[in-house]
């Protein structure tokens, strides 16, 4: 058989797709492998993420020279903290060597034998013959076929997938200790006397009203700037309605080709004329541009001290109906003269509204300030020891 022929039986086909296809089903299988584990680790039955508790203590000082031994816990999401199989064939190798040896040999070789013996008589002389005939024949033939297939497979971990690295990124943001329980402790952290376990324990409590007006200060601080910032807003689209009538009537003025008409006029009284109601248009231009300057400074002392003008206003006790006559504000009528604001303006009510919610986040802020400061006082007094003033009772009252 010819060398070429010895490879004719071989799939090649099949030699190189099978370990292709039983790798990509390998990878298959690791896939599911790994989003068994985090559906079986990560979650619990109900879907919720599987979590695990840290407890732990933390000590703090306080400003009294006590200190406070707090019980913490942090729930982590146990994906977190477990490393996630995930395995992923990275490469294929398939290695085919086929080697074909072939060697053939014939020997041949015949093995015959026969004798013949004879007298001959040749007169004087007896001649006698003998012979023999042999041969020898051998066929010899060998061949030698050999094949190597190699399958090299990698795989590595590529550690946690960057979907779910992204929701533990989530997750841990919102991550925060929570605190148990706290124990009162003086400042070597060894237990308190009951008088002075009392005294903290006031002051605790004060600590914790303290914060809770400060948060409260905060949100009301927050809805305060929101509100000014509406109120800001109305003042300006009102103020883009003047400047839209200021320009409208000044190019109504502009429309008017006082050159031309001179150029055109044929008697001196027309010219002057003309130039009489040149100077007359010019001279109100000049008035309309003097108005929009007026305005344009109100407004633009209100934008700047809407907050201040605000506080002036719950300070003062008295809450206006309509706008505030602190505010100052200037309009401009349909004909281009300044007039005071009033209901009649585009943006009247909507500046009511906002002026309504500002004095009214206004009040609470100050209501919160008010609240703040007396506690922070009342804190100060028991620091230093002082007991609070008792309210004085009418059978003490001195009798004049």
């Amino acid at each position: 058989m010819a060398i070429a022929e010895q490879f004719a039986g071989l799939q090649m086909d099949q030699l190189i797709g099978a370990p292709l296809r039983a790798a990509a089903d390998a990878s298959t299988q690791l896939a599911n492998s790994t989003a068994d584990f985090i559906n079986r680790v990560g979650f619990d039955n109900s879907g919720k993420v599987r979590t695990v508790a840290f407890g732990y203590q933390r000590r703090s000082t306080n400003e009294d020279g006590t200190s406070n031994l707090d019980e913490m816990k942090v729930d982590i999401p146990m994906l977190a903290i477990v490393p996630i199989p995930n395995l992923q064939v990275d490469e294929v190798n398939v290695l085919f060597d086929m080697e074909v040896k072939q060697s053939e040999r014939q020997e041949s070789a015949l093995d015959l034998s026969a004798s013949v013996t004879g007298t001959l008589n040749l007169g004087i002389v007896k001649v006698s013959v003998t012979g023999s005939v042999s041969a020898h024949q051998s066929n010899t033939r060998s061949s030698d076929n050999s094949a190597k297939y190699h399958v090299d497979v990698r795989a590595t971990n590529h550690g946690t997938p960057e979907g779910l690295a992204r929701v533990l990124d989530m997750m841990a943001a919102n991550v925060a200790p929570m605190l148990v329980g706290s124990t009162l402790k003086d400042g070597n952290g060894q237990n308190l006397s009951e008088k002075a376990k009392a005294k903290a324990e006031r002051l605790k409590a004060l600590r914790q009203e303290i914060s809770g007006i400060e948060n409260s200060l905060n949100a009301a601080q927050d809805n305060l700037g929101s509100s000014l910032i509406q109120l800001k807003k109305v003042a300006s689209s009102q103020l883009n309605v003047y400047r839209e009538t200021i320009s409208r009537l000044l190019n109504a003025i502009e429309r008017e080709d006082y050159d031309k008409q001179l150029k055109e006029a044929a008697t001196d009284e027309e010219r002057e004329l003309i130039e009489e109601e040149k100077r007359a248009s010019d001279e109100k231009a000049l008035a309309y541009t003097q108005t929009m300057d007026s305005v344009n400074q109100s407004f633009g002392t209100f934008q700047n001290q809407a907050g201040e003008f605000i506080k002036m206003i719950v300070d003062s006790g008295s809450i206006p109906e309509g706008i505030s006559e602190m505010f100052a504000l200037k309009a401009v009528d349909k004909e281009g003269n300044e007039v005071g604001y009033s209901s009649e303006e585009t943006y009247y009510a909507a500046m009511v509204a906002a002026q309504k919610g500002a004095i009214n986040n206004q009040n609470n802020v100050s209501r919160l300030e008010n609240e703040l400061f007396e506690k922070k006082a009342q804190y100060s007094d028991e620091v230093a020891g002082k007991a609070p003033a008792l309210p004085v009772k009418q059978d003490d009252e001195v009798q004049g």
